[in-house]
């Protein structure tokens, strides 16, 4: 793991760590991003919700098209879930240097991404062989 990356995680489970990045933010501001961070993970579990539902009750589509929208599904929620953690120790380590907040292109990605498994869960009841 690469040096800062693992200084990253470093932050993710060290609250000490945290506390010796500057000093401590407004608790208004660390409180939105916590509730920020909270938003990512309710959209993480909706992801793996989704997934679980695919495998469950689109079975009138293939086994290895349903397994692999299921899957997508599954792992985008997985990567949303790491990507909160990550999203919440950059942001709190900004706030506490007085820097700015970083930038992310994630957001995009997940819309991107979570329009696209739509399509496709819409294209599979339409077009599906029980059609």
């Amino acid at each position: 793991m690469g040096g800062r990356l693992r200084q990253d995680v470093m932050l993710w489970v060290s609250p000490r760590r945290m506390e010796a990045e500057g000093s401590a933010p407004d608790f208004r501001f660390s409180l939105a991003n916590e509730r920020t961070f909270l938003a990512w993970i309710r959209t993480a579990l909706a992801l793996v919700a989704g997934g679980l539902a695919v495998d469950q009750f689109l079975t009138g589509l293939a086994h290895l098209p349903r397994t692999v929208l299921a899957v997508a599904l599954l792992a985008g929620g997985a990567l949303c879930a790491v990507r909160a953690i990550h999203h919440w120790a950059r942001c709190e380590r900004a706030m506490r240097r007085g820097e700015p907040l970083p930038a992310s292109h994630f957001p995009a990605l997940l819309a991107v991404s979570t329009a696209l498994a739509s399509l496709l869960v819409a294209a599979a009841l339409v077009f599906g062989p029980d059609r």
